[in-house]
């Protein structure tokens, strides 16, 4: 089995000397993080998700980055040329079940992949856009980030026509901000409750 010092090199290597053509052959991908470092299977793969099976080089793709976290791939029902995905390799099902490191780690490659998607396209804007849940039009639960380069007056999207209304400044829109301040303090307690585990007291009652 390739240890992962090796695979690293071989991304690298794939970045720093890239092949002469524009794109990647259709071919499976290098074998990914899905793979823990003992070489056991990532629990949060699923067998049955496109995106871990091209991870996993079941499936063919066109690869534009790869690193250690996370894979770059044209989309393969793009809106506009030069459409492409942002994906974790480890399965995640919505951004909001995405550890944020991983997101961090996701959005820190954007200016990188972004501007080269420009390059090649002639654009000098994009879209990044996530579809998260079913109701945002959320077709394959892996989270992913779409960078869809844009060009003035291309009409890719019909809610741009729409006309938007100024924000009233009254007492319904000032309550919904609580709401939301509200609930970020909520779980903000919730994730210190889940880092710093059971309490003292609640440690000694276990112990009795």
């Amino acid at each position: 089995m390739e240890s992962p010092a090796r695979r690293r090199l071989v991304i690298l290597s794939s970045h720093i000397n890239p092949p002469a053509e524009i794109l990647w052959p259709v071919s499976p991908l290098l074998a990914s993080t899905s793979a823990s470092e003992n070489g056991e299977k990532d629990n949060y793969s699923k067998s049955d998700c496109v995106f871990c099976n091209i991870i996993q080089g079941g499936a063919p793709a066109l690869k534009v980055y790869e690193d250690d976290v996370c894979l770059c791939i044209l989309d393969s029902n793009p809106l506009c040329h030069g459409h492409s995905l942002i994906i974790p390799k480890r399965h995640f099902s919505s951004l909001d079940a995405t550890p944020p490191s991983i997101i961090g780690a996701m959005c820190s490659k954007v200016p990188l992949i972004s501007n080269a998607v420009m390059k090649a396209t002639g654009c000098d804007a994009f879209n990044l856009l996530v579809n998260n849940g079913a109701a945002a039009s959320q077709v394959v639960f892996h989270t992913h980030i779409h960078i869809i380069p844009r060009k003035a007056h291309d009409c890719l999207w019909a809610s741009e026509s729409l006309r938007r209304r100024p924000l009233k400044l009254d007492q319904e829109a000032a309550h919904f901000a609580k709401c939301i301040r509200d609930n970020l303090t909520f779980l903000n307690d919730l994730e210190a409750i889940k880092v710093q585990g059971p309490s003292i007291q609640s440690r000694a009652e276990l112990e009795r």
